[in-house]
C-alpha cells in the first residue's frame, strides 16, 4: 500500500472488515514497517491511523450474547446425539464429542481460549479424588495469579467418557501424549483453531456463533443477572484482578433484566 493506492485498499478492506479491526491493521503495518525500513516517510500512514480511529466502532456483542445455560444444554444436547447415532463413524463421534464437551465445558469453566485450547491431562487437568480440576500456574495465567478450579460434577462422566472411548479415536503415534484437545490428525489443536472449532459448534446447536471470548461475557452478565447481591461474583467467575473489568456486563446485565421486567408489565395489559 502507498499513498497512491490508499483509497483502493481501504475500500477493499471495509468492504471485508469492521472498522476497528481496519484500524488495528493500518497500526500494525505502520509499526512493521517502521522497524523493517527506519527512515521511511510514515507521516501519511499516521494521518490515516487517526481519522480511522475517529470512525472505529467496535462490533457490538448483543446480538452474539447468550446465557451459559444455553450454551452448556447445547453442548450436552450435541454430545448425547453423537452418542446415540447409529450412522456416525466412529472418527465423526468422536469429533463431536469433542467439539461439544468443549462447549459445555467452557460453559461452566469461562477460561481464556489460550489456556482452554493447553490444557493437559495429568498437569493442568488432574483428578483429585474422583474430581477433575483445572489448575494452571501463575505464569500460565494473563493475571499472574494461580487459577485453579473444581470442574464441574455434571462433567466428570463426560469427560471420562472423552478420555477413554473417543479422544483414543482421534490420537496417533506421534501425538502430543497429555494434550487434551486433539485434532482429527491426532496434532494439539492451536488456540485460534479452537475457536473456529467452538464457534462452528454453538452455531449448529444455538444459532449464534460464540466464540470463547464471549462465553466469558456470558458469564459475567449470568453472575450479574443471578447473582446480583454479590458485586463481585462476575470478577471471581473470569479470574480477573480489577472488578471494574466487568461492569460493562453488569450493566448489560441491568437491561435485560428491565426489558423482561417491561415484557411481563405489558402481557398484564394485553390480558386486560
Amino acid at each position: 500500500m502507498t499513498p497512491e493506492n490508499v483509497d483502493v485498499y481501504l475500500a477493499e478492506a471495509k468492504a471485508r472488515l469492521s472498522s476497528t479491526t481496519v484500524h488495528v491493521s493500518i497500526c500494525c503495518l505502520r509499526r512493521i514497517t517502521r522497524y523493517m525500513v527506519p527512515g521511511l516517510e510514515l507521516d501519511w500512514l499516521a494521518e490515516l491511523a487517526k481519522d480511522l480511529a475517529l470512525v472505529a466502532q467496535p462490533r457490538s456483542k448483543f446480538d452474539r450474547f447468550v446465557l451459559p445455560e444455553r450454551l452448556i444444554e447445547g453442548g450436552l444436547t450435541l454430545i448425547e446425539e453423537a452418542e446415540h447415532s447409529e450412522t456416525m463413524t466412529k472418527l465423526a463421534q468422536a469429533i463431536k464429542v469433542r467439539n461439544a464437551l468443549m462447549v459445555a465445558m467452557l460453559g461452566f469453566h469461562p477460561m481464556r481460549r489460550k489456556n482452554f485450547a493447553a490444557l493437559e491431562i495429568g498437569r493442568s487437568l488432574v483428578k483429585i479424588r474422583g474430581r477433575w480440576w483445572i489448575v494452571l500456574s501463575a505464569a500460565e495465567t494473563k493475571e499472574n495469579r494461580a487459577d485453579e478450579r473444581r470442574v464441574n460434577k455434571l462433567l466428570i462422566p463426560l469427560i471420562e467418557r472423552y478420555l477413554d472411548h473417543y479422544r483414543p479415536v482421534l490420537i496417533r503415534p506421534e501425538s502430543p501424549p497429555s494434550a487434551l484437545w486433539l485434532s482429527n490428525h491426532g496434532a494439539r489443536i492451536a488456540d485460534k483453531y479452537v475457536a473456529t472449532l467452538i464457534g462452528a459448534t454453538t452455531l449448529s446447536t444455538v444459532g449464534v456463533k460464540v466464540t470463547p471470548h464471549l462465553f466469558r461475557t456470558s458469564a459475567a452478565s449470568a453472575a450479574a443477572v443471578y447473582g446480583g447481591d454479590n458485586p463481585y461474583l462476575g470478577s471471581a467467575v473470569l479470574h480477573n484482578a480489577d472488578p471494574r473489568v466487568t461492569l460493562e456486563h453488569y450493566n448489560r446485565a441491568t437491561s435485560l433484566t428491565a426489558a423482561e421486567s417491561f415484557r411481563q408489565l405489558i402481557r398484564q395489559y394485553e390480558k386486560k
